[in-house]
């Protein structure tokens, strides 16, 4: 009986693909590593990825005709699996010791729908850092809560019947965790967190996505609007349809204002698509949020990327990760004041 199958898309990642794999059975018992099955698919690798995974012992291996991304590489993996649950493990990334044991440990006990597990964001200098988001896994475990928590698919360990019952899947494209990630945990009925760090996440690397500059970032709007799609046809709360939109502007932003993924002629189209993302799904009794978060939203609602521009130049400048230009690039000379009655 296989409790547990943990499928890892594979591509162009020969340099951390052993330390991955080896990191998925180490320390378990005999018992322990006979309820876990690996199944690698090779996502059509360009280097030494497929060969490797062939010359490793223990797992299952699916070689892909053709690169399909990360997102359809999961469903192949998941088509394969035969135990209760799956874990999704990008193979960059590798489990700390004990963690496979913790987590069938608790899957035992608890046979949740969906397990959210903490991690470590793992910088290439060796640094490990918390992510802000981990303090809400040591709070109560509500739908409204759990939401909050790092969308990824790499922290949640879900129940296969679960997502087949419900016809989770991946779609294609980047961003593909955002339609994945949040409706596990909506249609959930049965959540549980393990609050210990399970994973650690490279940050950093060459070649990831969230270290590439480019246009495919604007992915991220057709998968938000998948997730408000797919939450069009099931009574969700309203109140956790605010939070998810405010989650959704939210995280956005902190792409469009990213150095490592958006190239500064790319900004002010991407804010423009944001705003018209926000006028498009703002559900009934949203509020901006307080401080300065609120602020960026309320820009969002104007569609004023000149006035974003600004604010994000001076706090850039207050943290000294950019030297203010004698004339801005990307803020005009006049700046438009808007009309205190447009502020939401």
């Amino acid at each position: 009986m296989v409790t547990l199958s943990v499928v890892v898309p594979v591509h162009a990642v020969e340099r951390y693909l052993v330390q991955c794999l080896d990191s998925i059975r180490a320390g378990l018992t005999a018992a322990e590593n006979a309820s876990v099955e690996v199944i690698a698919i090779d996502d059509a690798s360009p280097d030494r990825s497929g060969a490797m995974l062939d010359a490793y012992p223990g797992i299952k291996v699916v070689h892909l005709p053709q690169n399909v991304g990360l997102g359809l590489a999961r469903n192949a993996g998941l088509a394969a699996a035969t135990g209760d649950y799956v874990w999704f493990v990008d193979s960059d990334d590798w489990l700390p010791a004990g963690s496979v044991s913790a987590v069938l440990g608790t899957l035992a006990q608890s046979r949740p729908d969906v397990l959210l597990v903490d991690h470590l964001r793992a910088h290439e200098d060796g640094r490990m850092e918390v992510d802000a988001s981990s303090p809400l896994l040591a709070g109560p475990v509500t739908t409204e809560r759990m939401l909050g928590v790092q969308h990824t698919a790499w922290n949640r360990i879900v129940s296969r019947d679960f997502l087949l019952r419900n016809d989770l899947r991946f779609g294609p494209g980047w961003y593909e965790d955002v339609p994945f990630s949040h409706p596990v945990v909506l249609a959930a009925d049965r959540l549980a967190v393990l609050n210990r760090v399970c994973y650690h996440y490279r940050i950093g690397r060459p070649g990831a996505i969230t270290s590439t500059r480019s246009d495919r970032h604007f992915e991220a709007f057709e998968q938000y609007d998948n997730l408000q799609q797919w939450m069009g046809t099931r009574e969700v709360d309203p109140a956790l349809k605010i939070k998810l939109f405010s989650l959704m502007i939210s995280h956005l932003l902190v792409v469009v204002g990213n150095e490592g993924r958006m190239h500064p002629s790319r900004r002010r189209p991407f804010f423009h698509r944001l705003a018209e993302l926000y006028r498009r799904h703002r559900p009934a009794g949203y509020a901006a949020p307080s401080g300065s978060k609120g602020l960026k939203h309320r820009l969002v609602a104007l569609d004023s990327y000149p006035l974003y521009a600004l604010l994000r130049l001076g706090y850039r400048v207050s943290r000294g990760t950019e030297r203010p230009p004698l004339v801005s690039t990307e803020v005009p000379y006049s700046i438009p004041r808007p009309q205190p009655a447009s502020i939401l």
